[in-house]
């Protein structure tokens, strides 16, 4: 890999205010967590499952940010801004129209959503108060996700960083106040994280409006509703697999589900970072592609290729060398450090190529080619699946679930690579 590039100054400038961004993201549970594990064991509960909910619903509607980007990318690459902003309104309508959905979904569906998620009594009580109230933010937060969206598509991600800084900086002072000022207990939790998404989300609403906002038309949003849903399609084939490893870990031992849980977080925290160079992938190659620039395109891919794979690396020596020493950070508990170190070669051994499939997802949504990633992943989780299930049936373990992560990421890095090392995701010009 060479040492300098002409397109690593402008990698290093979307991919550093992207990761401050995707960091911010989970802030929110995090403060949460922090006020309210204050308040009490059942409380702390009550938080946990309404916030695995609440995640993993926005999550799978993040479609619409990644969606937003690759178009909008294609229309500002190709000189046409006015269009590109009319695109970024028809998201924001559409995130309105997704979120209330997903609100009606959450009021009503609440105690039976925390009755499957194990809830009982207290704890139950606890997590529908929070998830009714905190689903009065579920229309704003996917309306700031089409918002950053746009401004990603346009090469702007400063100001969505400074947008969700100032979100959270007000999030942590309302929960203070409420909580312990009112007295408001979970409640307040929830009602200062709900206010704050309404600041964000008029923030983007305003900064939208600037741009241009163009008036709600059916027929302009069904790129956005194809394009999101075959993306929508991926993350929750992405998700369910890693739902129903934990579920066996859950099965096999306390003991493997704690070791699970460190070295998958782990892995969930590395990734932001991989992440952000993955979004520098969609604006930087939607972009060219709109501007007819295949050439620029594939050349500017191949060097994010090469820093993600770089770095994921950098990561595995790092993880190699401390294996015998992170895992007690997290836990005392000596049959959950032996666990964890049980996986931690392959944890360590599958992030140089992590770091590959992370880009080569990022380019291939830059360039539209969601279709292709769709079925790449559904590949991948049809692999996956059945290694978790026959490690519960035949006794594999902790290290069973793990090589059946590490299949995941083999194939989505050989079906991803081999899309990339063809010429069908580069296609030129813009949407009519």
């Amino acid at each position: 890999m060479k040492l300098r590039s002409k397109y690593d100054r402008e990698i290093l400038l979307l991919a550093l205010p992207a990761l401050g961004a995707l960091a911010s993201e989970p802030l929110y549970v995090l403060v949460d967590t922090a006020i309210v594990g204050h308040l009490g064991t059942s409380q702390l509960a009550s938080l946990a499952i309404a916030a695995t909910v609440l995640s993993t619903a926005f999550t799978i509607f993040n479609f619409l940010t990644y969606g937003t980007t690759a178009q909008v990318a294609r229309l500002h690459g190709a000189g046409r801004n006015e269009d590109a902003a009319h695109l970024g309104s028809q998201a924001l309508w559409l995130a309105l129209g997704i979120g209330a959905v997903l609100l009606v979904i959450l009021e009503l569906g609440a105690p039976s959503i925390v009755t499957l998620m194990g809830g009982e009594g207290e704890v139950k009580d606890g997590a529908v108060l929070y998830l009714r109230i905190s689903a009065l933010g579920a229309p704003l937060f996917i309306l700031a996700s089409a918002a950053q969206g746009f401004l990603r598509g346009m090469g702007d991600l400063r100001t969505p960083l400074l947008i969700l800084v100032a979100a959270h900086a007000v999030n942590a002072t309302l929960e203070v106040l409420f909580v312990y000022g009112f007295g408001w207990g979970l409640a307040g939790s929830a009602w200062g994280t709900v206010i704050a998404q309404f600041g964000m989300a008029a923030a983007f609403f305003a900064v939208q409006y600037r741009a241009g906002l163009e008036r709600p038309h059916p027929g302009k949003m069904r790129p956005l509703m194809r394009i999101g849903s075959e993306i929508a399609v991926r993350t929750t084939a992405l998700t369910g697999s890693f739902l129903i490893g934990s579920a066996v870990l859950a099965r096999i031992g306390a003991a493997s589900l704690g070791a699970h849980q460190i070295a998958f977080q782990l892995w969930v925290f590395l990734a932001l970072i991989l992440d952000a160079i993955a979004i520098a992938g969609q604006v930087m190659v939607g972009r060219m592609l709109g501007a007819s620039d295949p050439d620029g395109a594939r050349a500017a891919a191949t060097r994010m290729i090469g820093w993600s794979v770089l770095i994921g690396a950098a990561f595995g020596v790092v993880l190699m060398g401390l294996g015998s020493v992170v895992p007690d950070l997290f836990t005392n508990d000596p049959a959950v450090v032996a666990k964890a170190r049980e996986i931690w070669w392959i944890f360590a051994l599958t992030m140089p190529f992590n770091g590959a499939v992370f880009a080569l997802d990022g380019i291939l949504i830059g360039a539209g080619d969601t279709r292709f990633l769709m079925w790449g992943m559904l590949a991948a989780a049809a692999v996956y699946i059945p290694i978790v299930l026959l490690t519960l049936h035949n006794g594999w373990g902790i290290v069973g679930v793990w090589c059946g992560l590490a299949a995941l990421i083999a194939v989505r890095l050989v079906t991803c690579g081999g899309r990339f090392l063809g010429s069908h995701w580069a296609l030129t010009g813009a949407p009519a």
